[in-house]
């Protein structure tokens, strides 16, 4: 680490206590970026590396609802409006209650480069609440949901600003938010993606973050002259993200032996196979259960319940040859990195934002293993979602052909970004490098074009 990079990492702490998320976000990118400010004394001059850490804007708002009980609520709501140097703000809405300003910093600055990788006019930002859904009615959803809107209303529009989902928030909230928001303001606009298709939604925007996901998986493999056909996969998570992936991999030939929620994991050494996606989908999308409920359907699926105390997560601890990571951030610590390594995983493709830590990170490149950053293999959710914009914009809808072989060539994009970058900078093979000075020099040069602003 250069004397540049300690000591802006020693401001960016002092600056920002308690966030240990976005310590880490900003850590792993100005790492990347110090053989770039080297060659590029004009970013350093500009100080334009201390002006994309800075979000542009940081709006905190109260949220009051009323339950069922007829007794009145009161969560956080949060937009982070991070750089806008290439686009209008663009990134999820995440509903759970580990929300706090520090994730959600986090989860904004990585939107910026991730953003920038797809190639589309796009700047990053994200936000959401405290509120917990799970276990919530449909109606109590409604109220939060209004309530929550009633303030971000005044913040967003398809020209500053536009939200989509994330953990927490699905088709159903971003209903919600619509109707009010065009109630508020009296327009129907394309201020939010993840939309339903019978008003203005995009094909394939559900399906796009775990596809994107696979098909990077499956570009890595190709500079080895290898495919997912035959591949073990582990999967995490059991939401949107891990349930697409699952469909892919299965799609490409691949075999998934795992999947989980918050309260544990299911090993299904038979392979979770299409019928048994189809099971989840419904246990997750409409039952809203939780994952152990497949072990009691599928009895020779084994189901591990969370360990707090454990140092590792067993669901990385399999025989296998890819990973997909598709739950949340954080989830593979330094242990659970050298798991799947001695577990003979060559490939690691994060559908989540920043699951892998920095150690388990640095294991994956200095094992030269196939490691794609959640910035580039999960681009393929706001990828769509910039895909939704256009279409918003000429009041017209393409066909599920055409979304998905858009979405391929953007991931296929990526992957060459990646490789490209990572070769000019002497560094062939690593990914994590080749996303983060990728997705930066666009930002940097434009905010060099536009002046301090």
């Amino acid at each position: 680490m250069s004397e540049y990079v300690k000591n802006l990492m020693d401001d960016v702490k002092a600056k920002n206590p308690s966030q240990p998320e976005f310590h880490q976000a900003v850590e792993e990118v100005i790492e990347s970026l110090d053989v770039v400010m080297e060659r590029h004394p004009e970013y350093r001059a500009a100080k334009v590396l201390e002006r994309i850490i800075e979000p542009e804007r940081v709006i905190l708002f109260r949220v009051p609802w009323i339950d069922d009980e007829g007794e009145v609520q009161v969560n956080r709501g949060f937009r982070i409006e991070m750089n806008s140097a290439i686009g209008p703000y663009k990134g999820g809405l995440r509903f759970h209650p580990s929300v706090n300003l520090g994730i959600l910093k986090f989860l904004a600055f990585e939107q910026v480069f991730k953003n920038s990788l797809t190639t589309l006019p796009m700047g990053g930002g994200k936000g959401g609440s405290d509120f917990d859904p799970k276990g919530k009615s449909d109606v109590e959803v409604m109220r939060f949901t209004q309530s929550f809107m009633s303030e971000l209303f005044r913040h967003i529009g398809p020209n500053t600003d536009v939200p989509a989902g994330d953990i927490g928030v699905g088709g159903r909230e971003i209903g919600f938010m619509f109707g009010q928001y065009k109630k508020l303001k009296n327009e129907f606009a394309g201020i939010l993606t993840g939309k339903g298709l019978n008003w203005g939604g995009s094909l394939i925007r559900p399906e796009a973050t775990g596809y994107g996901t696979v098909y990077f998986a499956a570009e890595m493999l190709s500079t080895r002259n290898d495919s997912l056909e035959g591949k073990v996969c582990l999967v995490s998570g059991s939401g949107n993200v891990a349930q697409y992936t699952i469909e892919k991999v299965l799609e490409l030939g691949g075999k998934v032996l795992t999947v989980s929620d918050s309260s544990g994991y299911i090993y299904d050494e038979e392979g979770i196979d299409t019928e048994k996606l189809a099971f989840v989908m419904e246990l997750k999308n409409v039952k809203r259960g939780r994952i152990k409920e497949y072990a009691d359907k599928y009895t020779n699926a084994v189901f591990t319940p969370i360990d707090a105390t454990a140092d590792h997560n067993p669901l990385w601890n399999h025989k296998a040859d890819c990973a997909f990571p598709s739950a949340t951030q954080n989830e593979i610590n330094g242990k659970d990195a050298q798991n799947l390594l001695n577990n003979g995983v060559f490939v690691v493709s994060e559908g989540a934002n920043m699951p892998t830590v920095i150690e388990g990170a640095n294991l994956f490149v200095d094992n030269k293993i196939l490691y794609g950053p959640g910035k580039a293999a999960n681009a393929g959710g706001v990828a769509v979602s910039g895909l939704e914009m256009a279409q918003n914009s000429m009041r017209y809808s393409w066909t599920r052909e055409e979304v998905d072989t858009r979405l391929k060539m953007i991931m296929k994009d990526i992957h060459t970004t990646c490789v490209s970058t990572a070769d000019k900078f002497g560094a062939q093979g690593n990914y994590v490098l080749g996303a983060n000075i990728g997705g930066f020099i666009k930002v940097a040069d434009s905010m060099l074009d536009q002046g301090v602003v």
